[in-house]
């Protein structure tokens, strides 16, 4: 029996076919081999088309069946994976009223950060969790407050891979772990968040049924069926966005266990039981996807933009022709620590763990008689994992403490210097795993369809392919510098704010 994982991401879509009984991935593909745009109208801003995204999903389906090396009508069960965050809107006939605004897109702060005060700021941490910021619920209120022609043509809102399993299957839904992170789920309560729907006011017949993470969330159309050359009928059993998504593929299910990504953006992602909160916001709280009622399970994210694309900037910049193995083995050729090469990596809008402010990517202490590319490349690997570390700190102060991370062996985590550098400076051991969101997502359609008698039966057979740990402390004094001129930045753009606007710089700096 067969299981087909879908991904949403950023940069493409991947697919992959599980064989249920080994749990061995029998074949992948994605689409497109470039990576994908980002529509950028403003600075800050940052938009994808949804209906792009689909095109992607079938291209990259029919690549994966052409590989000839499966019965693509053995395949039982449909999961999806998703970039978070996002908002997708439509109309009575399904029909894709604009762009989907993205995860990193910046044009809501504001809107989330006068929605923080006006609720109050203890509810909203005590109910949803975390500031309204800048997420899905903010998105849809700029749509309502800057485009009300379109706000009015809105039948459903979704999230990203609510509107591929719409595609997929005609029918509209969402889960509790999809309403958390667009922030309209009120924890305390048990249910849509009425201080968020009667703030911004929401018509509640936008939202979605709300359907369990592991549970039918349509059946393939015959039309999509015989256009993919799949059976018709069979369930999407699974959504979740990517990082839960990536948990889950690497069986972080229960209090304590952490995992990690390297891709477009960078993540730690923990699991808790607890309603735990960050007081500014800047690591963010999710129901995971085995959250329910009587069993707590919370996802505590920190979220570094733009680790990926940063290093994709760095490869087309510094780099071209090179392939990234070729930048990877580069950076190794110079010392550790860059020799005072520092680079903050902020360069794709809001910052969350660092409250929601805009610090741009900086090269810092630059000489021209000593740094080469090599130094380059490196230092951009340094200043990712010294982002990881700041991020990790934060949540060690929300009581989140790991042990050991564990990591897909993928995207930086290929990068043997990065991959020591990061458990060097966090001073945490990483587990890394031949796995990625596309294989956890047909995993989960397995899970949800009852395929698997239970999650632990779906990981039975996973195992790590190699544990690094930590070796030395000497970049610490690196990381330190770093950490000072990352403040002094934030410090020189709070006085520029100042300068520009006097009277709002106050609420701006509280925030």
């Amino acid at each position: 029996m067969l299981l087909l994982g879908i991904d949403i991401g950023t940069s493409s879509v991947k697919v992959s076919v599980v064989d249920a009984a080994a749990q061995k991935v029998v074949a992948s593909a994605q689409y497109p081999d470039e990576e994908a745009p980002i529509i950028a109208l403003q600075p800050g801003w940052a938009e994808q088309s949804p209906d792009g995204w689909w095109a992607f999903t079938q291209k990259a389906i029919e690549n994966c069946n052409s590989k000839g090396l499966y019965n693509a009508l053995d395949i039982a069960a449909i999961g999806i994976a998703y970039q978070m965050h996002g908002l997708v809107l439509v109309d009575k006939e399904q029909q894709v009223l604009r762009n989907s605004i993205i995860w990193c897109d910046s044009r809501a702060v504001k809107i989330g950060d006068e929605a923080f005060e006006a609720i109050g700021e203890e509810r909203c941490l005590s109910h949803l969790l975390n500031s309204p910021g800048n997420f899905t619920a903010s998105k849809l209120a700029w749509v309502k407050e800057n485009e009300p022609e379109i706000y009015s043509r809105i039948h459903k809102f979704m999230l990203p891979g609510d509107f591929i399993s719409m595609r997929l299957t005609g029918e509209i839904s969402t889960s509790v772990s999809s309403l958390s992170e667009g922030i309209l789920y009120d924890f305390a309560d048990n249910r849509l968040s009425k201080d968020v729907i009667e703030y911004f006011g929401f018509d509640e017949s936008f939202f979605p049924v709300v359907q369990p993470v592991f549970s039918s969330h349509g059946a393939l159309l015959p039309s999509v069926a015989q256009k993919l050359n799949l059976k018709a009928g069979i369930p999407v059993s699974y959504k979740a966005g990517d990082q839960p998504n990536n948990a889950l593929s690497l069986n972080v299910l229960n209090p304590g266990e952490v995992a990690a990504t390297a891709g477009t953006s960078g993540v730690i992602y923990g699991v808790s039981d607890q309603l735990v909160y960050d007081k500014q916001s800047r690591v963010n709280t999710f129901a995971h996807v085995n959250y329910t009622m009587t069993q707590k399970r919370l996802g505590v994210l920190l979220c570094i933009n733009g680790v990926g694309s940063l290093y994709r900037w760095t490869k087309n910049t510094f780099g071209s022709p090179e392939s990234y193995p070729e930048l990877n083995n580069k950076a190794q050729t110079a010392p550790p620590g860059s020799a005072g090469l520092r680079v903050l990596p902020f360069g794709n809008g809001a910052e969350r763990i660092l409250n929601n402010k805009i610090v741009g990517a900086q090269f810092c202490n630059i000489d021209l008689n000593i740094h080469t590319q090599a130094h380059v490349i490196r230092a951009v690997q340094e200043g990712i994992a010294f982002a990881f570390r700041y991020g990790l700190d934060i949540m060690r102060e929300n009581g989140m403490n790991p042990t050991v991370i564990r990591a897909g062996k993928n995207n930086l985590f290929l990068s043997e210097l990065f991959t020591e550098t990061f458990v060097n400076i966090t001073g945490v051991p990483v587990e890394l795993y031949k796995n990625d969101g596309s294989a956890g997502a047909a995993l989960g359609a397995g899970i949800g369809a009852n395929i698997f008698s239970s999650p632990k039966q779906a990981f039975e057979h996973m195992h790590p392919v190699q544990l690094v740990e930590p070796a030395s402390k000497n970049l610490e004094p690196a990381y330190q510098d770093w950490k000072i001129l990352l403040e002094k930045q934030i410090k020189d753009n709070d006085e520029q704010a100042y300068e520009e606007a006097p009277g709002a710089y106050e609420v701006f700096k509280n925030s």
